[in-house]
């Protein structure tokens, strides 16, 4: 049995100081919006008790799917960097990155330097997102991460997922066809999953990609919410599935801070997936187990 944890939207706290040139970009609406809203929703540490309880489980693997930081300032990346040492060590976890590590032109290529051992495949240490998707083996599991992070125009949180990614992608998923093949990405890969300004560009044609190879499990964060849902696959439907943000505060208008257990089996059948939630039902209580069932 293989057992992998997933985690997204870090969002890390407290945000560095700002300088005031710092704001002339993109980054002022990102800042109020922090300001305004995002700094009391991360307010307390329960990202410390997310990880606290992943760290008391025999885990074999962890998954971040993107936005570790808030604004991509200067501090946020060695910040993001000793976040993923916390977690443990790069053969052990695998992260992508969202639209808020792609928050300006050179944001996301940035993210990729500094990060690269957490982010590149097995093959070789990843240098651009020309590199994606990219591929980890651990044991009969493929873990497969995309890219959809790319720097956009104010207000707007739009993920993109390519051509050339898309037939990357097709030849991973024939070449592990005999695993169980896990991909993550930030954006979901399905219609009306957000506001049009947040959504993926190109989901069609990842969803062209499912249907025509398939995969065993989809990943993703960006909405902050506990979606489950699914997309079809040539032999049936994929599962498609959403964690909280990891530091989200009880109490607000988005699901609190969680994550999700997934324990994955090789059976005579196919594949077995048993499917956990952790995470907080109040500001007095720790992480407890929400719901469990059969994928």
């Amino acid at each position: 049995m293989f057992r992998l944890a997933h985690i997204s939207d870090i969002h890390l706290s407290p945000l560095p100081p700002v300088k005031l040139h710092q704001l002339a970009n993109k980054r002022v609406t990102g800042y109020l919006n922090w300001k305004l809203n995002r700094k009391g929703v991360l307010a307390g540490d329960y990202l410390g008790g997310i990880i606290g309880d992943i760290q008391s489980k025999p885990i074999d693997h962890v998954v971040v799917t993107g936005d570790l930081m808030n604004l991509s300032l200067p501090a946020e990346y060695q910040q993001a960097n000793s976040f993923l040492k916390l977690l443990g060590d790069p053969e052990n976890v695998t992260a992508n990155c969202g639209n808020h590590d792609a928050y300006l032109p050179g944001s996301l290529q940035r993210a990729i330097d500094t990060w690269a051992p957490y982010l590149s495949g097995d093959d070789k240490i990843i240098s651009s997102s020309k590199d994606y998707p990219v591929l980890r083996k651990r044991g009969d599991v493929a873990i497969i991460a995309c890219n959809s992070a790319e720097a956009t125009l104010p207000f707007f949180a739009t993920g993109y997922f390519r051509k050339a990614q898309a037939k990357r992608l097709e030849k991973i998923l024939d070449q592990t066809k005999e695993m169980y093949r896990l991909i993550m990405i930030h954006h979901p890969p399905f219609s009306n999953a957000t506001p049009w300004y947040k959504r993926l560009i190109g989901q069609a044609r990842f969803r062209e990609v499912i249907l025509k190879h398939g995969a065993e499990l989809i990943l993703h964060g960006h909405t902050h919410l506990d979606t489950k849902t699914s997309i079809v696959g040539p032999k049936g439907n994929v599962p498609v599935i959403c964690v909280p943000a990891a530091g989200n505060s009880p109490g607000s208008h988005k699901p609190a801070a969680r994550y999700n257990l997934f324990e994955i089996e090789k059976t005579k059948n196919g594949w077995s997936t048993n499917f956990e939630e952790y995470g907080f039902t109040s500001q007095s209580d720790g992480v407890s187990l929400i719901s469990k069932q059969k994928l």
